[in-house]
């Protein structure tokens, strides 16, 4: 009689997964550290409230947000959210005017205005000096610009474009920063492939993806700029205009290529950048991060990119003072991570260097 093979018990026990489904518990057993307050007062340098464009504290109020950051140590918090005109009187009544010292608003543009506007430069650089001179703190400016807005002849502006040298130098002249942001991280400008580590995330949001990329300095074809040619012309931009004082989001939009970003610095240094919405990249590569926050504790800047939420304020908090390992960079650990299928570690920052980040520099560069 024939011998018979015998059942893998691993078919019983592993049964066909999705990937969604996939949500493993870490067996690391390593300290544990929740900060649920910052070791210095903090001021929060990239944050959105909303009001004008209908965020999570849309309908909420000042005093709601003033209870949140003192439950959270936040000294003080810059909301890019202002947008123009009537939109950014609506923001400054709403947020800056009841929290004076405490909330800083910035102004926007109207990147739709371009495609019908020749001058929009012109036009943008006038909307700021009326927005500063109703109260706004600075400039934001989105990854729209580069990726998305036109011009009247239909062709993507550039982030270097000229017609902007204009609005750049005002933002100089009136001695307000520009917090910019031109690029998202590496993986959205690659096929959405089983080589993306973003893969799910670009799924849940396909308006992320800026793929196909057209070939590198050929505006006249079809695609996307490729990421590269977005973090250059950022680069041109900061460096033609050494009178302002830019603040590049997302640590310069190139938080996996820091040694990019020390070129940057090194050649502007008007250029600074926070740490808004990249714990998820700057942990994963904790020795580089902390040699480079060190190496530029000058201009680094604490900031979030989330509605104040005192969860995720502690996150943060966790990854700059702590040198715990292998930990969720997202507020809510059981929940799937958001960006990529890893953890990251803590940096465990000096103190004085910690002071500077978290509020000396912001404070040099905004006015609250």
């Amino acid at each position: 009689m024939a011998d018979e093979t015998p059942a893998d018990p691993a078919q019983d026990l592993a049964p066909d997964l999705a990937l969604g489904d996939f949500r493993p518990r870490q067996a690391l057993r390593v300290p544990e550290h929740h900060v649920p307050l910052p070791r210095f007062p903090a001021v929060d340098a990239h944050n959105h409230l909303g009001s004008a464009f209908g965020g999570e504290w849309a309908t909420r109020d000042a005093g709601e947000l003033a209870r949140a950051m003192d439950a959270s140590g936040v000294e003080a918090i810059v909301d890019l959210d202002g947008g123009w005109g009537e939109g950014l009187l609506r923001e400054l009544g709403r947020w800056q005017t009841p929290l004076p010292g405490r909330v800083a608003v910035f102004s926007g543009l109207d990147y739709a205005m371009w495609a019908t506007e020749p001058r929009f430069g012109d036009v943008e650089a006038a909307r700021l000096r009326a927005g500063v001179a109703a109260g706004a703190r600075g400039l934001k400016v989105w990854k729209l610009l580069g990726l998305r807005a036109r011009d009247t002849a239909g062709r993507l502006v550039p982030v270097d474009d000229p017609r902007l040298d204009v609005l750049w130098a005002t933002a100089g002249e009136l001695g307000v920063p520009v917090t910019i942001h031109v690029a998202d991280p590496v993986a959205f400008f690659e096929p959405l492939d089983g080589t993306n580590e973003r893969w799910e995330e670009l799924r849940e949001h396909p308006d992320w993806h800026f793929w196909p990329t057209r070939p590198p300095g050929r505006p006249d074809l079809d695609g996307f700029p490729p990421f590269d040619e977005l973090i250059d012309g950022l680069e041109r931009v900061v460096v033609r205009h050494r009178g302002t004082t830019f603040i590049g989001a997302h640590v310069g939009c190139a938080a996996e290529d820091l040694a990019r970003v020390s070129t940057m610095l090194e050649r502007a240094p008007n250029l600074h950048v926070d740490l808004a919405a990249r714990i998820g990249e700057l942990g994963r590569q904790p020795y580089t991060t902390r040699a480079f926050i060190e190496r530029w504790q000058d201009r680094v800047l604490f900031g979030t990119d989330m509605a104040p939420d005192p969860a995720w304020w502690a996150v943060y908090y966790r990854f700059l003072e702590t040198r715990d390992e292998s930990f969720p960079y997202d507020a809510d650990p059981d929940e799937p991570p958001s960006q990529g299928r890893w953890r990251i570690h803590g940096l465990g920052l000096p103190e004085d260097v910690l002071r500077k980040v978290y509020r000396e520099n912001a404070l040099r560069l905004i006015r609250f």
